[in-house]
């Protein structure tokens, strides 16, 4: 059963801790590395008394829990070698297939499985033994994206952009994000064509009108905020307003920074200022902003890998508030960690009522609240 008691040690509340003196160019502040590896420690040991006999974390067949659960232990210290590990890999292998991909045939998410076992397979590669099946997953990923190929242009909406799986399917943010993290991770550059093709439909995700964004939604809220997808018709998982625009909310927004900033933007591009113009509106730990407590542990995986992208120690919100956003963020994390030392979300929306789920999306988080 898992342990929902909370330990509080660390939860002094989140505004008494802030500093309001720093700079952008200020020192990084971090959590305390001590306390990440006590932390750490603990949620590798709830990991090993959860793993399955076949070495998933999850009854599904999908491996998507499972390959995330592996990245975030190996990110976390655990040597490849560790049996855990090995027998988690030769699970994820299992879903090889002779396309490249590494997924369920039957689920129709090649995009988003294949994505999540490459970053596994990239961070157990010291050896070099997972080097060719690292680069046949990413000629599989490539062309699963939207572009000429499939016989589209740059002025369809959906260019650019990746699905869950097979191209049937409608592109989104969430999924082409993915897609990007693990391209990245494999080693393809800013200036790469599956990047620079990827930035086209990121750009059409924001609520910004732009000559990089003429579509039917970019002007309608205008807030400099991400949604889902403008594809199918458009959605938004935080709704629409009453003029039909689709609301912008924190995860996405995070997403989309990080993604134009892997695509080779900077920070006075107009479109990353404007992102950066509505998280800073939006500052807090509290939620994901438009959505409340769904999605909380991706919004925070996605906040600490956007703000790490964006190179910048502190985060200074509308107010003039100075956040030191490794501590905050990773001090917030570790009030949330059970007695049994994994995480959940309440709120079981996106799979986070699954506590491996939520663990390994804390355990990468950490990662980048080091100083």
């Amino acid at each position: 059963m898992f342990g929902l008691q909370v330990r509080w040690v660390l939860a002094v509340p989140l505004l008494l801790a802030v500093a309001v003196t720093g700079r952008a160019d200020s020192p990084a502040v971090g959590v305390s590395p001590e306390a990440v590896a006590k932390a750490r420690t603990e949620a590798v040991a709830f990991l090993r008394t959860t793993q399955q006999e076949d070495g998933s974390w999850t009854a599904s067949t999908s491996p998507g829990i499972s390959g995330l659960v592996t990245t975030s232990l190996l990110r976390s210290g655990v040597a490849p070698s560790d049996p855990m590990l090995q027998k988690a890999i030769r699970h994820l292998l299992t879903f090889e297939q002779p396309d490249g991909g590494i997924y369920n045939p039957k689920s129709a998410h090649g995009n988003y499985e294949t994505s999540i076992v490459l970053l596994a397979l990239v961070e157990a590669n010291a050896g070099g033994e997972y080097t060719t099946k690292i680069s046949a997953a990413k000629a599989y990923l490539t062309k699963l994206q939207w572009d000429d190929t499939e016989g589209i242009n740059r002025t369809d909406v959906k260019f650019g952009g990746a699905g869950y799986g097979k191209t049937g399917d409608r592109p989104d943010l969430s999924n082409t994000t993915f897609l990007l993290d693990a391209l990245r991770a494999a080693g393809v550059g800013p200036n790469d064509p599956a990047m620079q093709n990827a930035l086209v439909f990121v750009s059409r995700c924001q609520n910004l009108e732009t000559e990089a964004n003429t579509t039917e939604f970019a002007a309608r809220v205008n807030d400099g905020g991400f949604y889902y997808t403008p594809a199918a018709g458009g959605s938004s998982q935080a709704g629409q307003d009453e003029r039909g625009g689709l609301r912008s909310y924190g995860s996405m927004t995070y997403a989309g920074l990080k993604s134009m900033i892997y695509a080779g933007l900077k920070p006075d591009d107009p479109r990353v200022k404007a992102a950066y113009t509505w998280l800073k509106k939006h500052y807090t730990l509290q939620e994901n902003p438009g959505m409340g407590q769904q999605g909380l542990y991706y919004y925070y995986h996605t906040f600490g890998k956007a703000l790490a992208a964006f190179g910048e120690p502190t985060f200074v919100d509308d107010k003039g508030q100075t956040h030191h956003w490794k501590k905050e963020l990773g001090e917030h994390l570790l009030s949330l960690q059970a007695d049994n030392g994994g995480w959940l979300n309440k709120e079981p929306r996106w799979m986070e009522g699954d506590p491996n789920m939520a663990t390994a999306y804390a355990l990468l988080t950490l990662v980048y609240c080091l100083p």
